[in-house]
């Protein structure tokens, strides 16, 4: 299928081709059709790293009536960085289309700056939760006349805290409006979201499981005594040759000890955790995007909304304490196509929450020594 296949206008097709987005993913193929022809509530459950941007935005982008000068849809996002990255994609995909107007906004920049860019007109707002309601407290922001909402990995959003933030803006929109909702897994605090503001008619469409776990990761483990991880990280990552990736831990302390031990070795290697500054992890994410910095360490909280394109590999180091955040670590590499490889660090008693993994996700994990 081509997307022009699929009904998308030539204008917007003609931005995508110039991204190199030319052949449709599963979710993209599935959803565009339906969401271009027809007015009706959506649930898209599909992985991180599987083209939701494009399957929600270009439908999106073909609706919007650039004469009208209002905010006609909002799109919702977790983090900062997911939220500055949608937009960045819209505006790209909009480059031979008449001028539609996206502004993203977001807790961690100074609100008087958007409070003067929201002045301008503006059809689309992309938002984190927590600073659109500031914004709509101050009435800077309007969303009353919005055809659509789309909330963007909906499952991160309620496990960063956003409920009662979500359950406010659908609440503030109630009527003419459509839901589409895209996430990569379905916690049963999503479906209360679902079954209070999401149409019992919506259209529902589940990559399913053999194609969300993204078949281009190669799942590995190495079974070893927690003191001599160090050594066995440096060891693989020496076969690495330059190689890019994130090294997952589950706790910041972890985060802040591998870092400093990474540096004594010598690495060019950044730290992403809870509790930094928004300044200062746009540094290192800056300087990761750029490739001055080879390796990230980084929690699970800080990992969220990250897209890089191009990494050769994820370490877990610690396992995560859920399923869906082994998900959400390996679905980092392997994106858009390219293939990635996934390596577990575990002591003898964790084989068992590899075999759990392989049950839960259908993957096969290969042991190394």
């Amino acid at each position: 299928m081509t997307f022009l296949e699929l009904g998308v206008p030539k204008d917007l097709n003609k931005g995508l081709k110039e991204m190199g987005i030319t052949i449709p993913t599963k979710i993209q193929e599935q959803a565009i059709p339906v969401l271009m022809n027809q007015r009706t509530d959506f649930i898209g459950k599909a992985q991180t790293g599987t083209g939701k941007t494009a399957a929600f935005g270009i439908p999106l982008l073909s609706q919007i009536n650039p004469s009208k000068k209002h905010v006609q849809a909002l799109v919702l996002a977790p983090t900062r960085e997911l939220g500055q990255q949608i937009a960045k994609q819209l505006f790209k995909f909009t480059k031979y289309t008449d001028k539609i107007f996206t502004e993203s906004v977001y807790g961690g920049e100074k609100i008087e700056r958007q409070l003067s860019r929201l002045k301008r007109p503006t059809h689309i707002i992309v938002a984190t939760p927590g600073r659109l309601i500031d914004l709509m407290n101050r009435k800077a922001v309007d969303i009353s006349e919005i055809k659509t909402l789309v909330m963007d990995e909906a499952d991160e959003m309620l496990s960063m805290g956003f409920k009662k933030d979500l359950t406010t803006i659908l609440s503030k929109t109630k009527g003419n409006r459509n839901v589409w909702l895209f996430s990569a897994t379905m916690p049963s605090s999503l479906n209360e979201i679902i079954n209070s503001y999401v149409s019992k008619s919506a259209v529902q469409i589940s990559i399913d499981k053999d194609d969300a776990v993204n078949k281009g990761i190669q799942h590995q483990f190495v079974v070893g005594d927690e003191a001599n991880k160090l050594d066995t990280l440096a060891y693989f990552l020496k076969t690495q040759k330059g190689g890019r990736g994130i090294i997952f831990t589950k706790t910041k302390a972890a985060a802040r000890v591998l870092h400093k031990q990474l540096k004594a070795k010598n690495y060019e290697v950044g730290l992403l955790e809870g509790e930094m500054t928004q300044k200062d992890r746009d540094k290192v994410m800056r300087a990761f995007r750029k490739k001055t910095l080879q390796l990230l360490v980084s929690t699970d909280v800080a990992a969220r909304g990250i897209d890089v394109a191009n990494l050769a590999f994820v370490v877990h180091y610690q396992l995560p304490d859920q399923i869906e955040y082994y998900t959400h670590r390996s679905g980092r590499t392997a994106r858009a196509g390219k293939t990635g490889l996934s390596l577990a660090l575990i002591t003898k008693s964790e084989v068992q929450i590899i075999r759990e993994l392989e049950k839960e996700l259908g993957i096969r994990f290969n042991q190394i020594r």
